[in-house]
C-alpha cells in the first residue's frame, strides 16, 4: 500500500515536470495594420490650421467656456450609457476574478443522515439487512495542478476581455463628450443664426413697406410689390426652424445629462455666441492615433482574448490532474466517530474525456475567430486612419470656405456702409440703402453657418483623434494590462 503511494507520488511528479503551456503566445503579428508605416507619421500634411502637438485628454476645454465644461462635467457623472458601460466593466474584473480563482485549492463538507434499508446481496448476505438509521460526515480537499497551461490560457483570456470592455466605456466617454459639446454647439449656432435672420426679416420688412409706398405715390408697379412680399413670407416661414434646432439641442442635452431641461446650468438655452478654439487644434502623429484610440485598443485585446481561447480548446484535450484527500465517518448514527466508523483517504486522480471530432473542431473554432478578430482589428485601424484624414480635409475645406465668406461679409459691409454714406448725401435712395444692408445681413447668414459647420467639424475631428478618454482613468481603477 506505501508502495503503491510513493509510485503515484513519483508518478505525479513526473508529470508535473513536463509541464508546459498549451496555445500559442499572443503577440501583435507583425503583418497587422497597425505596423504599417505610412500610418505612423505626421497628420498635419492633412489638413490646414492644425499643428503636431499631443491631443488633451479634456479637448473641450480648448474652448474656454466655463458651461460648456460644466455640462461635460454633469455628464460625465450622470449619463445612462455610463452606467451601463460601468456595470459591463464591473462584470468583466468579476469575471477575471472568478477565472484567476479557478484550480488551486477546493474544499468541501458533506453531511447526512437518513433511515436507511440496504440490500443484503448488495454485501452478499443471503438474509435480510436490519433497518438502521445510518449518518455520513466527510470533509474533502484538492488541489487542481494546471498542467498544460489551460487555466493560465483562461485568465489571459478573461483579463484581455476586461481591457476590451475598458476601452468600451472609454469608446463610451469620448462618445459622450462630442455629443455633449456638439448639443451645446447647436443651441448657440441657432440663437446666433436666428438674431441675424431676425434683422434680415425686418430690413425685408421695411422694403416692402417702401415698395408699397412707391408703388401708391406712382413710382413703381404690383409686381415688384409682391415680389417683395413674397421673399418676406419666405423669410418669415423659415424662422421656425431656428426655434427647432435650437429646442432639439436642448432636449439632446436634457437625454445626456439625464436631466428636464430647465435643470441643465444656467444661460445654456439663451447661449447666443458659438464656442470657438483661439489656437491651432492639435492633431498628434499616427503612431499616437493609434494608440489612443480606445477603439483600435478594444480590438487588439479582443485578438488577444481569441488567441488565448484557442489554448484554452486545446487544453480540454488533455487529462485534469488532482491530488486530494478525504476524511470522514460513515454508519451507523450511534456510532459514528468510533474506529470501526472512520475513514480516510489521500491521492492523485487523474479525468480524462478522450477527444472527440467535436473537441478538435473546437480548437479549429478558436482558431478561426483569431483570424477573425484579425481582420476586425486591421480594419479598425484602416477606419481609424480613414476618419482622422477624412476629418482634417473636411475640416480644412470649411475652414477655407468660412474664410471667404468672411471676406465677402467684409466686402458687403463696406459696400453697406459706402451706400448708407451715399444716401444720407442725397446721392442714393433708401431702397438702395436697404438693399445694400439686407446683402450685408444675408452673407452675415452664410458666414454664421459656415462657422457652424466649422465648429461641428472641428467636434468631428476630436472625436475621430481620440481625444477625452484619457480623463476617465482618474475615476477608476487601471485595466489589467496586456
Amino acid at each position: 500500500m506505501k508502495a503503491a503511494a510513493c509510485l503515484a507520488t513519483a508518478g505525479l511528479g513526473l508529470l508535473l515536470s513536463a509541464c508546459q503551456v498549451v496555445g500559442p503566445d499572443y503577440h501583435v503579428p507583425i503583418d497587422a495594420a497597425v505596423h504599417r508605416e505610412d500610418f505612423q507619421g505626421d497628420l498635419t500634411a492633412h489638413g490646414q490650421n492644425v499643428v503636431s502637438a499631443p491631443v488633451p485628454g479634456d479637448w473641450w476645454r480648448l474652448y474656454q467656456d466655463p458651461r460648456l465644461d460644466e455640462l461635460v462635467r454633469q455628464a460625465m457623472a450622470t449619463n445612462t450609457d455610463l452606467r451601463v458601460a460601468a456595470a459591463n466593466l464591473s462584470r468583466a474584473r468579476a469575471q477575471v476574478e472568478e477565472a484567476e480563482s479557478a484550480g488551486g485549492w477546493s474544499g468541501g463538507v458533506k453531511m447526512g443522515a437518513q433511515r436507511l434499508q440496504e440490500s443484503g446481496e448488495a454485501f452478499l448476505l443471503p438474509e435480510k439487512v436490519p433497518v438502521a438509521n445510518v449518518g455520513d460526515i466527510g470533509i474533502t480537499t484538492s488541489y487542481q495542478f494546471d498542467l498544460f497551461g489551460t487555466l493560465q490560457r483562461g485568465m489571459e483570456a478573461a483579463k484581455a476581455n476586461a481591457d476590451a470592455t475598458q476601452a468600451a466605456a472609454d469608446t463610451a466617454r469620448i462618445t459622450l463628450v462630442a455629443d455633449v459639446v456638439r448639443a451645446y454647439t447647436q443651441v448657440c449656432a441657432a440663437n446666433e443664426e436666428r438674431e441675424i435672420a431676425e434683422h434680415s426679416l425686418d430690413l425685408q420688412g421695411q422694403s416692402t413697406a417702401l415698395i408699397q409706398r412707391l408703388r401708391d405715390a406712382g413710382r413703381g408697379d404690383e409686381t415688384q410689390v409682391t415680389r417683395s412680399q413674397t421673399q418676406f413670407k419666405s423669410l418669415r416661414a423659415d424662422m421656425p426652424r431656428y426655434e427647432a434646432a435650437r429646442q432639439a439641442g436642448l432636449f439632446r442635452l436634457s437625454m445626456l445629462l439625464a436631466k428636464p431641461v430647465d435643470q441643465l446650468p444656467a444661460g445654456t438655452s439663451n447661449c447666443h455666441e458659438l464656442p470657438k478654439i483661439a489656437q491651432l487644434l492639435p492633431v498628434g502623429d499616427g503612431a499616437t492615433l493609434l494608440k489612443r484610440r480606445p477603439d483600435v485598443r478594444q480590438a487588439e485585446r479582443r485578438l488577444a482574448a481569441e488567441t488565448a481561447d484557442i489554448g484554452v480548446a486545446t487544453g480540454q484535450l488533455y487529462p485534469d490532474i488532482s491530488i486530494g484527500a478525504t476524511v470522514g465517518t460513515v454508519g451507523i448514527l450511534d456510532h459514528l466517530g468510533q474506529p470501526q466508523t472512520n475513514r480516510w483517504g489521500f491521492g492523485p486522480l487523474l479525468t480524462w474525456t478522450v477527444p472527440s471530432n467535436g473537441s478538435r473542431a473546437r480548437v479549429h473554432e478558436a482558431e478561426a475567430a483569431t483570424q477573425g478578430a484579425l481582420a476586425h482589428f486591421d480594419g479598425v485601424v484602416l477606419n481609424a486612419i480613414r476618419e482622422t484624414q477624412t476629418g482634417l480635409a473636411q475640416y480644412s475645406s470649411l475652414l477655407q470656405r468660412r474664410d471667404a465668406l468672411v471676406d465677402a461679409e467684409q466686402s458687403a459691409q463696406l459696400a453697406a456702409d459706402q451706400t448708407h454714406r451715399f444716401f444720407q448725401a442725397g446721392r442714393a435712395s433708401f431702397l438702395a440703402d436697404l438693399q445694400a444692408t439686407r446683402t450685408y445681413t444675408d452673407v452675415r447668414a452664410q458666414v454664421a453657418s459656415a462657422n457652424t459647420q466649422v465648429a461641428m467639424s472641428q467636434i468631428d475631428l476630436f472625436l475621430a483623434l481620440g481625444g477625452g478618454w484619457e480623463s476617465g482613468r482618474t475615476q477608476g481603477s487601471q485595466p489589467t494590462k496586456p
